[in-house]
């Protein structure tokens, strides 16, 4: 998570597993984790400018999951993260098969939650992981 500009902090220890949750809690979405569409399937449905990569590759590559909506929410109890960029978030599957996908940022004092086609990619949006230990 570091190496790409993440910096992983414990939100949360599961009682229940006995593990530890880790949160991406750098104030932006990490800079290395940027400009990349939603998913593998958006990636190859692109006909021209094709991102590097993807958010879920690259996340499955990096051996973390990115977090879900409820989790981006309960990152913000926190702190104000996402104040100038926004993230990817894991997207119900039928908005997916619509092709579309979620993301989120922290504007005016709240969490916006957007969607955008999942081939879409910008230099602020990237994604934030979450991984149990």
């Amino acid at each position: 998570m570091e190496e790409t500009g993440g910096e992983p902090d414990v939100v949360d220890c599961d009682k229940g597993t006995d593990e530890f949750v880790f949160f991406d809690c750098s104030a932006e979405s990490p800079k290395g984790r940027r400009s990349v569409c939603y998913d593998r399937e958006a990636w190859e449905a692109r006909k021209k400018f094709k991102p590097e990569n993807t958010a879920l590759d690259m996340a499955a590559d990096m051996g973390i999951e990115i977090l879900t909506e409820e989790q981006f929410r309960s990152l913000q109890q926190l702190g104000d993260f996402d104040k100038k960029t926004s993230s990817w978030v894991r997207t119900p599957a039928e908005i997916r098969r619509l092709g579309g996908a979620l993301f989120c940022d922290f504007r005016y004092g709240q969490v916006f939650v957007y969607h955008n086609g999942a081939d879409s990619y910008y230099a602020n949006r990237g994604f934030r992981g979450s991984l149990r230990v």
